[in-house]
């Protein structure tokens, strides 16, 4: 706690959940208090809340993200384990098909973490909360900002404690938004007189189901992680399969461009079965459903540019989907969100006031979101009905990227530069290095071993 800045007494962030405990861990490092408003009530155990649409599907931590919640939590890796998440190496562990066959498997030396998202949500949350100087408030809606007299200054929020019906003010030196896409922060500011944050908005008509099925704990592929994506724009179904904690698979399956799966079983099902590879629809045909099929859109990928405007309220920010939320089906969200956090706490520790924070800090917002963005909408406008601001060379770059799929079926030193872009752990131009790109354009196809075998699915 950094209790020379008088000025920093205390902090409050707008939003329970990964995003915003994580904002909050990071605050307790330069506050006296840092208290969380969480508008749903939070269960004391592993538990999707009201408020979140997507925590009862699919969710990936990528490499990067692990690290960023590692170094701040030491001990959550063994916690994940003890818990009954499934860690294995990354690349050796994945059954990922992609562009007509299947991504070279090799051991990479870095982990992936599989769990459900309510599952890791508890543990940070249980290891937040453990700080002397965190408290969170469950059923404590914020209906509005409170300004000093200027106006130029955010100093509390009003709340409402939804489970009582009072309101109140609670004041703060700092308040952080994490509530999300569904953000308040554009009308409140805009209540205030403040202009919008310029937004770019790329449509793709994002739709996808989820199941949770009981898993055999004596199956071999228990501990593999299975995707099936499409080769754009000739396909464009998806579907991910995951072991997570108490023995259960997790199944999600949707499409770009309104083709999405249904949420009848039989039809369900049949989804799977047309997927391009058969490992989904072989497991899920066979295992036990335990849980409904539950449905989620996500029409457009979103980015709010804060860093843009000239003139914004003191003693406020924003971090996380609250500023960027992308198509879900990369993967991306909560490690932009932990990198934008671990930012936040490296401007803190640099600047003895608060003053002027927020311009630095939506720089270097902006700077974390930069990458995962380009990534994400990069592949969405493989898809010519995608619309929206395209960057340019996104063309002539998908060209190369595609041809980099296809190595990554036979070439493992491509398949690792791969897969670090993809993890946020290197920078994209890295798959344009010499090396990696002599190894791409020489065409080397794979050997007929190289690509494993497709089985008829059952029924075939």
């Amino acid at each position: 706690m950094n209790s020379k800045n008088t000025n920093r007494q205390h902090a409050i962030v707008i939003g329970g959940s990964l995003g915003g405990l994580l904002t909050a861990r990071v605050l307790s490092n330069h506050f006296a208090q840092v208290t969380i408003l969480e508008r749903d009530e939070v269960a004391n155990h592993p538990a999707p809340r009201k408020g979140q649409p997507q925590a009862r599907h699919l969710h990936g931590l990528l490499a990067t993200g692990l690290q960023v919640f590692s170094g701040y939590f030491p001990d959550l890796r063994q916690a994940l384990i003890d818990n009954g998440a499934v860690v294995a190496d990354f690349a050796d562990s994945m059954q990922w098909y992609s562009y007509g066959g299947y991504r070279k498997r090799f051991k990479m030396g870095v982990e992936s973490t599989l769990m459900s998202r309510p599952l890791l949500e508890h543990l940070v949350r249980e290891r937040v909360l453990a700080l002397p100087n965190v408290t969170l408030m469950d059923n404590c809606g914020v209906l509005g900002l409170v300004t000093a007299v200027s106006g130029e200054q955010i100093t509390g929020v009003q709340v409402e404690y939804r489970n009582q019906g009072q309101q109140d003010v609670l004041n703060a030196d700092l308040i952080v938004d994490c509530t999300g896409r569904g953000s308040h922060t554009p009308k409140w500011l805009k209540e205030l007189g403040y202009d919008p944050a310029p937004e770019s908005e790329v449509r793709v008509d994002v739709g996808y189901a989820t199941r949770v099925y009981r898993r055999d704990p004596a199956d071999k592929r228990g501990t593999d992680w299975i995707l099936v994506t499409p080769e754009a724009p000739k396909e464009n179904r998806f579907g991910g399969l995951f072991p997570v904690e108490g023995d259960r698979w997790i199944c999600s399956m949707g499409g770009w461009l309104g083709d999405h799966a249904p949420l009848d079983e039989a039809a369900f099902l049949e989804f799977a079965r047309s997927l391009p590879a058969p490992d989904i629809y072989n497991i899920i045909s066979q295992a036990e459903p335990i849980s409904e099929i539950i449905p989620h859109k996500f029409p457009y990928s979103l980015r709010r540019h804060y860093e843009k405007l000239h003139r914004f309220p003191a003693g406020y920010l924003l971090l996380g989907d609250a500023i960027s939320s992308f198509n879900p089906t990369y993967g991306q969200g909560m490690t932009s969100a932990a990198l934008q956090a671990a930012e936040l706490d490296a401007l803190l520790a640099r600047r003895p006031a608060l003053e002027g924070i927020a311009r630095p800090f939506f720089k270097r917002a902006a700077k974390v979101i930069d990458v995962p963005w380009q990534l994400a909408v990069g592949e969405d406008f493989r898809f010519p009905q995608t619309t929206g601001p395209k960057p340019p060379g996104t063309d002539f770059i998908n060209r190369y990227v595609a041809k980099v799929h296809r190595a990554t079926l036979h070439d493992e030193v491509v398949g690792e530069a791969f897969l670090k872009v993809m993890n946020l752990m290197a920078p994209p131009p890295s798959l344009f290095h010499p090396r990696i790109l002599w190894r791409v354009l020489r065409g080397k196809r794979p050997s007929p071993t190289a690509v494993p075998k497709l089985q008829p699915t059952v029924g075939d």
